[in-house]
């Protein structure tokens, strides 16, 4: 392998550590690439419901979702792997400009499955935000003086988190905002906060980088599509197609013929693998991404189905749904900030991503409890209870992971464990709200029937000209229509929604479990004191100190700036 060196900027430190202040300026730019991709999910999530009814087209709006969620995920460890191999600041900024470029595409959507398609698009350059981010993170600071940053990222995603769903329920409850629809200015907004950040990561991002001259693995990449994308369509459309029909054999066929390749490809590639085969033996690793990718699907899945509750059950706009969702965002970042503290001072790790899975298993319980009537008091404990358990797994993990691995591979390592996470979310989506979806109709049907002998229900149907069977299979598609109709009529609709939303919430506790019980095998992890541009110059110094044979130390030039 052959490494291309040039003199550094008198702004990367030679030694590799970084002080506080320059740590500071570079978060800077990190931050608001962090903030821009973490806003538009949150954004997203509480204003789909909207944009949906308004497109005709809500039970198909998790192609919206797995769509942007399948190219993020395929995309994850390419960005990782190039980050490693030719510095990750150029990249970080073409990840925005793609990010930012497809947002203003997605405005112009006048259909779902336009918008799936634009989304999938901005899932190009969503790939490489947080992956690339957390991967830069690990450069400049030890996995356990990370932690101490903890409450800076925490910060950013708690702002995301409150702003998105505030700002997401008033821009898709307004008719019109300078012309244009409401919801259309949910991803207009990306586009000044994408310039913002793409000038600040240009002044800021000054990293030093080893460019190392390696093969991208891109019949990897292209197993990984054929394997990812049949078995992801066939569980978003499965419900639709019939589980045993030609088209879902045709997809399974498809996608285990794509994974078969993928492993044949990665062990082709050895070093250059897009994901390396030998990080799986590593027992670290394998523990931390298994784990992952079932946090990932009880994560995705049950956090996507919250709003929906809010809107549909509850009747809440979008603004007043994103307010809701706050209880599970304190609970996530009490234990986020609280898990940081204590994994800086202490290094040990292996407690927390445990209890934590057990404490997301409870949360995701107490949900499925959840009816029609139920106080929203108490859907907030449950709520807050589930973010206690998110905070101490995400971090936890992550800092695991890139403990396990050579400081020249965290970009891999970040992206092996951020993809399986989003695989397991992007499953966990489409799978869970297959279920939903499923479920409903009959569920619906059955609240009806008991409905039917009450006074107040047939008062509120001879108000509203009757109740066809048309208008029944319009609501699952246009859910506003209740709205229009008396609380007696709309009520077992709602029922049904909830009845619906418990299985899934029940589900994603028994993935929990299974998570838990993956994360008893992690052996004790004691994290790594220090950075991966400070190991990398201390092995070049090492190297230059090395006698060559004339007896005369050999000189290595400085790793040169990004």
């Amino acid at each position: 392998m052959a490494t291309n060196t040039s003199p550094a900027s008198s702004s990367t430190p030679e030694s590799g550590e970084y002080t506080h202040a320059q740590v500071l300026t570079i978060l800077s730019g990190l931050m608001l690439g962090m903030f821009l991709a973490s806003l538009d999910q949150t954004i997203v999530s509480t204003s789909i419901r909207t944009i949906a009814d308004d497109l005709n087209g809500l039970s198909v709006q998790a192609w919206v979702t797995t769509a942007y969620l399948i190219t993020a995920t395929i995309t994850t460890p390419i960005y990782g792997k190039l980050g490693d191999n030719y510095g990750r600041k150029k990249l970080f900024m073409f990840a925005i400009s793609l990010f930012v470029a497809a947002s203003a595409l997605c405005s112009f959507a006048d259909s779902m499955y336009m918008l799936a398609a634009f989304r999938a698009i901005q899932g190009l350059g969503a790939g490489g935000l947080m992956t690339l981010v957390l991967a830069i993170i690990g450069d400049i600071v030890s996995p356990r003086e990370r932690a101490k940053y903890t409450g800076y990222f925490m910060a950013t995603f708690a702002t995301s988190s409150v702003l998105g769903p505030v700002l997401g329920g008033l821009l898709a409850g307004r008719e019109e905002i300078l012309g244009v629809t409401g919801w259309r200015w949910v991803f207009l907004v990306n586009v000044p906060v994408g310039l913002i950040a793409l000038v600040v990561v240009a002044r800021t991002l000054n990293v030093s980088v080893e460019r190392r001259d390696v093969r991208v693995d891109w019949w990897g990449a292209s197993a990984l599509v054929l394997g990812l994308v049949p078995l992801l369509t066939v569980a978003e459309q499965g419900r639709e197609w019939g589980w045993a029909s030609g088209l879902a054999l045709a997809c399974y066929g498809l996608g285990v013929l794509g994974l078969v390749l993928f492993v044949v490809a990665e062990h082709a590639m050895g070093e250059a693998a897009l994901i390396p085969l030998r990080m799986f033996r590593i027992r670290v690793a394998s523990v931390t991404i298994a784990a992952s990718v079932i946090i990932g699907m009880a994560m995705f899945g049950g956090i996507m189905i919250l709003p929906l509750y809010m809107q549909i059950v509850h009747g809440a706009s979008p603004t007043k749904a994103g307010i809701l969702m706050l209880p599970m965002v304190a609970g996530m970042m009490a234990a986020s900030i609280s898990s940081g503290r204590v994994i800086s001072r202490t290094g040990h790790v292996r407690l927390f991503p445990i209890v934590g899975s057990a404490v997301i298993v409870l949360g995701l319980f107490l949900l499925s409890f959840t009816t029609a009537d139920t106080p929203l008091p108490l859907v907030s404990c449950s709520m807050f209870v589930l973010g206690l358990g998110l905070g101490s797994c995400m971090q936890p993990l992550l800092l695991t992971v890139q403990s396990a691995v050579p400081p020249t591979e965290i970009g891999v390592a970040t992206a092996s464990a951020t993809f399986f996470r989003q695989l397991g979310g992007t499953l966990g989506v489409a799978i869970f709200l297959s279920i939903l979806f499923s479920t409903v109709g009959p569920n619906i049907s059955t609240a009806l029937d008991e409905a039917a002998t009450t006074p107040e229900f047939q008062q509120g149907v001879a108000q509203v000209g009757g109740l066809d069977e048309s208008v029944v299979e319009g609501i699952q598609d246009d859910s506003s229509v209740l709205e229009t109709l008396p609380d007696a009529v709309a009520h077992p609709f709602r029922v049904g929604f909830a009845e619906s939303m418990d299985l899934v919430f029940l589900s994603a506790a028994g993935v929990g479990v299974l998570a838990f019980l993956i994360l008893l095998l992690l052996p004790p992890v004691e994290l790594r004191a220090t950075s991966a541009s400070a190991a990398r110059a201390s092995d070049i110094a090492a190297a230059a100190a090395t006698p060559s044979p004339t007896g005369t130390p050999t000189s290595t030039p400085a790793a040169p700036r990004e």
